[in-house]
């Protein structure tokens, strides 16, 4: 299984996954940064939710020093973590995570491997799926060296359904795709959007991308003519080819090309054939996977999950201590009470049998000096 920690995904993709808004994006960054400050680890779903109830429980402490940590946005992070957790997402938060550099495998002979990732479940999940290439993508980014211009990548990344990777897509991210697209062709590595249609792309990403491979695209509505011919545009012109009518009339197979050349410019456009895979089109099935797996240098590495002391442990044994103290101190209250209570009834007893004392006394005194007046005897 493939797993990241919540510390690696980092605050701004983790925001995408939970559908928060500017400023509950904003609480969560905060939290990352109490956490940093801290020492704690945020490795899963649990050490998150642990951090948030700690920053709300205590957010009049950091108010001054991080800024206002409102119970209404902690609120909405709690409420959609608990969501990713009904939906499986607490299973791709953990450790070990995904090592990138175990892309970079290769067989005996020197060749590179495929890497499929089985996303038939976290298809279900759309933004977890779309934001999970995302952080690969980064994380290629960050910790590929440079290389420069080399004559063949040490890295093609294809990302299927690219259309989820930018639905409702904020400006800050999109930029940061973009800037990754732009820069990381230095480090060796092609990225390849795979969709139907270009313009699910943004312009500003699809105007990094240099190769080019467009398949047929059918117009029945006004909508869709006006999308054949956005698409058309894309590609560099061919005086020979009118792309935007040949576009609609291409054949199973066929497709038109646009490659970047030696010096690094598009290509004129042209209609070709394109090879088919050399592999199967229908899903292996279960069996067949397993063996696959069971084969691979990397079997065994991440099938058990493995949960190390991090936030939560460390909160919640904090939380324990101070219950502790909170208790002892408590006891120790309830027995200065009951040592004040006791002495307090002491001292009443004391005075209530001195006043008697003193009162038969005195009703003694009064009864002798009265019979000596009145000549009475006792």
């Amino acid at each position: 299984p493939v797993r990241t920690t919540v510390s690696e995904m980092g605050p701004l993709l983790l925001s995408r996954i939970l559908n928060l808004n500017e400023i509950q994006a904003g609480v969560l960054t905060l939290i990352f940064k109490i956490a940093d400050d801290n020492g704690l680890l945020l490795l899963d779903l649990k050490d998150l939710r642990a951090m948030a109830q700690f920053a709300g429980d205590h957010a009049g402490e950091y108010t001054t020093e991080y800024g206002n940590v409102s119970a209404a946005s902690i609120g909405a992070i709690q409420r959609n973590l608990l969501a990713i957790e009904q939906q499986g997402g607490d299973k791709f938060f953990g450790e070990p995570a995904l090592n990138i550099q175990d892309f970079m495998q290769t067989d005996p002979s020197g060749k590179g491997m495929i890497n499929l990732l089985a996303a038939d479940r976290l298809m279900q999940s759309p933004k977890v799926y779309a934001t999970l290439l995302l952080w690969m993508l980064s994380e290629l980014f960050e910790q590929l060296p440079e290389v420069g211009d080399p004559e063949k990548p040490n890295l093609v990344f294809f990302f299927d359904e690219a259309h989820l990777l930018f639905e409702d897509l904020p400006k800050a991210l999109e930029d940061k795709i973009e800037q990754v697209v732009r820069l990381i062709r230095s480090k060796g590595v092609g990225v390849y959007f795979v969709t139907q249609n270009p313009l699910d792309i943004p312009e500003t990403i699809l105007g990094q991308l240099g190769n080019r491979v467009q398949h047929a695209l059918r117009a029945f509505t006004p909508k869709d003519q006006k999308n054949v011919k956005a698409a058309a545009e894309t590609f560099r012109a061919n005086p020979k080819l009118n792309v935007e009518k040949v576009i609609t009339e291409l054949a199973v197979g066929e497709a038109l090309v646009s490659m970047l050349d030696a010096k690094g410019t598009p290509a004129k456009v042209e209609r070709a054939m394109i090879y088919p895979p050399r592999s199967r089109l229908t899903p292996i099935s279960q069996e067949e996977r397993t063996q696959v797996m069971q084969s691979s240098v990397l079997a065994g590495h991440y099938e058990q999950a493995v949960d190390r002391e991090s936030a939560y442990e460390r909160l919640k044994a904090k939380a324990e201590q101070q219950a502790e103290v909170q208790k002892g101190t408590q006891q120790e209250k309830g027995r200065g009470a009951y040592r004040s209570t006791t002495t307090d009834l002491l001292t009443a007893v004391a005075k209530s049998a001195a006043h008697a004392v003193g009162s038969q006394i005195g009703r003694q005194i009064i009864r002798g000096v009265l019979g000596s007046i009145f000549g009475s005897r006792r």
